[in-house]
Formats: structure tokens, sequence, C-alpha cells
């Protein structure tokens, strides 16, 4: 199967490419590169790895992407959420050379319309994709263990975190889907094999756990409480009204709020609420496919084995 992926050298992309290498079916993996980006060593890594590796400015002529895009199966988009709008041109040319498959840059928590300025977006696009009849598959994979944890006292977590979650959210009692960003290929892999998810929306996570569950474990495993600012369900939303008051577009405050009301107070990134949304869901396809716990995620930190993401 011929894949190409636009955003191969970003965290979500990064782990499609080591997913779809290391799955079983056979995967020919070309990246889509801007021309600013070709001399990097994340791209000169992914030559190494065998990955096709072509240059094209997707604002530039269609034709050239056209071309590029001929002998392509699946198109898979993890682009930069700042650049979604050249989604529009992806696709479309996507559907000028029949691509089979098409899988828009979702890639997150699962949510209804109307709860976040971004996850609209990302609809809105998905609309411009009905509206071709293009073939499409949605993955949604929950939030990251990455930017889940909270920093403990010793600052044994910190060469690992880039984000500390050492907010609690309202009670912190509301269950929301996780997944280690290392693990998404792995779901890729088998989702883009199976024609049952063809012009489905799928949500592939691996665990569900509530912030106070989160610090629970990590104070079992650390033997550290981990601080704690707690703030209430009013209080995020005063912080939402003026962050969206503030009318700056998808910017990172207003972005972090809307995540953190969707599935801190509000709920949505839940597999019951998936399934109410229409989702697919990755665990009842495919039931021996499982990636690392957040246990195991916990412990190779603490050994030492972590990696911020992002670093890049």
């Amino acid at each position: 199967m011929q894949v190409a992926i636009v955003g191969a050298t970003g965290e979500t992309g990064r782990s499609i490419v080591d997913g779809l290498l290391k799955a079983e079916s056979s995967f020919e993996i070309t990246a889509i590169i801007r021309p600013s980006s070709l001399a990097k060593p994340a791209v000169q890594n992914l030559k190494a790895r065998g990955v096709r590796v072509v240059s094209v400015d997707l604002q530039g002529p269609r034709a050239e992407l056209v071309e590029i895009l001929k002998p392509i199966d699946v198109v898979i988009s993890a682009i930069h959420y700042q650049s979604l709008d050249e989604e529009i041109t992806l696709s479309s040319a996507a559907k000028i050379v029949g691509v089979k498959r098409y899988v828009p840059c979702f890639w997150a928590t699962v949510a209804p319309r109307g709860v976040m300025l971004l996850r609209d977006r990302k609809e809105e696009i998905l609309d411009h994709i009905h509206r071709l009849r293009l073939p499409y598959t949605v993955i949604d994979v929950g939030w990251w263990y990455e930017i889940t944890l909270p920093a403990i006292p010793s600052g044994r977590f910190d060469y690992a975190l880039v984000a500390p979650q050492n907010n609690l959210l309202d009670s912190g009692d509301v269950p929301s889907a996780l997944t280690d960003v290392r693990d998404v290929g792995v779901y890729v892999a088998k989702i883009i094999s199976d024609p049952q998810t063809l012009n489905k929306k799928v949500f592939a996570f691996t665990e569900t756990r509530t912030q106070n569950e989160i610090l629970a474990l990590v104070e079992k495993l650390t033997s550290e409480r981990p601080e704690v600012t707690k703030i209430p369900a009013a209080e995020l939303e005063s912080k939402l009204a003026e962050a969206r008051k503030a009318g700056t577009g998808i910017n990172r405050d207003l972005g972090q709020y809307e995540y953190w009301n969707s599935w801190g107070i509000r709920g949505d990134n839940t597999p019951e609420n998936a399934r109410y949304l229409g989702y697919l869901i990755a665990e009842d396809l495919y039931p021996g496919v499982k990636g690392r716990s957040l246990e195991t995620f916990v412990q190779e930190i603490l050994d030492g084995k972590g990696a911020k993401v992002y670093s890049e």
C-alpha cells in the first residue's frame, strides 16, 4: 500500500511513520515535505529509514501536488494546526487523482461541534471532504500521556515534561481517554488497512483515567504527592470567556482552556461519548492491539528513559 504523509517529522507524524514501518502489512511511505525543510536532520532521518521524501509547497501550483499523489493509495495529514487550511488543497488534489482513503488531521480528543474552535475548524475541513465525496477516515486518539503528568516535588519528572499538569480541574473525577503518542502509529497501521473503517470516525486510545486516578498512580510509583492548583468549573469558564472575548483566533491560552473544559469538565473525551457521536472504537475492532500502559510510561520516566515531546 502506498501511503503519503504530510507532517511526517512532527510528533504524531513520526509515530505514524514508526507504526507503518513496523507493521505486519507492507507500506511504502512517501513523506511530503516543504521545500524549506528538506535539509533538516529529521527529514534526513526519514530518508535513512527508507521513506521516500518529496518536496512540494501545498500553497503552490496544484499540478505539482497532483503529480506526486498519482501513485498514492492513502493520504494521511498530520499537518501543524496553524496550517490546517492547506488541507483544502491537499484533499482536493487527493480527489483529483482518486486516492482511496484520506485521513484528515484530527489526532486529538473527541468533542462535538461548538466546544473548541480548533475542533470546529477540523470539522469544517471534513465538511469539504464530504462535499468532494472523497473516501476518508477520521482518527482521534485522546489526550497524550506526554502532556498528562504533573510535576512532582523532587523534580524527577522535569526532564521529560513539556507541560506539567498540576491544575486539578474542578473535582478531578471526570474520566478522559489517554494514549502514548508513540503508539498512535500502531493503531493507524490497523485502521487504514481495514475496509470497515472507510468513511468512518475511529477513536483509538489506550486507557481512560480521571485526574485523581493519575495523581494516585504517580504517588504510588514515586511516593511523592504532587502539588496541585484547583481550578473550579466556574473559574475555568471565566478564563475561557475572557480568552474568547480577546478575539485573537486559535491561540495557546484559548486552546488550552477549551481542551480543559472539554475533557476535564464536560467529559467529552470518553469512549461512551465517542460512540454517541458515531465513532467506531479501536479496542472493539482490534482487541489484541494495545498501546503501553500509563503505569509503564511513568516508570520509564522514573528509570531515566523518558523523552520530552516537541524537543526539536
